[in-house]
């Protein structure tokens, strides 16, 4: 609670799927007013971090230091540059978060936006995976993706949907004005809802008859286009 009360960034919150009183009640308002996610878990999962007298609860700090996205807009926009943001939905897998991070940030994105549930912790694994660059774009991490592309595109930003069976290809569209790039899991896609409120669809061509390719490879392929694009 004092962690959460005088700003110090957690990454989430574990308790026992059991837990009461006025005490959780009040971390869980807490945690929802600061965007911290709660998960309830076996008590099991607690006493695996080796902490004595938990009492049911257990706070991860946040490895890195989560931003506002209308900050990280209103920044981009003071410097005059057109805004690229990259939008990750479902990607539980830290390699590929970590992979995705470190090409992001060599191709010039500004921030990359992942969800509060249902993606993979940002941890000291992912931030090794990345080589670091976790700790050098910016992350905005929201409560609701479909929030963040309401928000973006309040502020004028295109949002692009990477899907497979999209009519045009990467080399089709114009990456060079304020846009976002929405990557979803290679399991189940881009959540649907959200792919319907996506600005344009798109894929990546491929010679060969084959169902996709690896989150972070597709996302490094579609990424050095916009770069390329924006180089020019």
């Amino acid at each position: 609670m004092e962690a959460l009360q005088t700003g110090r960034q957690l990454d989430r919150i574990f308790v026992t799927k059991d837990v009461r009183g006025m005490m959780a009640e009040e971390i869980f308002s807490l945690a929802k007013q600061y965007n911290v996610p709660v998960n309830k878990v076996p008590v099991e999962k607690l006493n695996g971090f080796n902490v004595s007298n938990h009492e049911g609860c257990v706070a991860v700090i946040a490895k890195i230091q989560y931003q506002n996205l209308q900050d990280i807009i209103s920044h981009v926009v003071e410097k005059g540059k057109a805004l690229l943001v990259l939008i990750l939905d479902g990607i539980t897998d830290i390699r590929n978060i970590g992979g995705i991070a470190r090409t992001a940030y060599c191709t010039g994105v500004d921030a990359i936006i992942i969800p509060d549930k249902g993606v993979g912790a940002l941890n000291e694994d992912a931030i090794l995976t990345s080589a670091g660059a976790l700790e050098k774009i910016a992350v905005c991490r929201v409560n609701s993706l479909m929030k963040a592309v309401d928000e973006l595109h309040l502020n004028g930003i295109k949002v692009f949907a990477s899907e497979t069976t999209a009519a045009k290809s990467i080399s089709e569209v114009d990456f060079t004005g304020p846009c976002a790039i929405v990557m979803g899991s290679e399991e189940k896609g881009i959540y649907p809802a959200l792919l319907k409120i996506c600005d344009e669809k798109i894929k990546i061509p491929m010679a060969g008859d084959f169902e996709s390719l690896n989150v972070s490879v597709a996302t490094g392929i579609i990424l050095y286009e916009a770069m390329k694009q924006r180089t020019k």
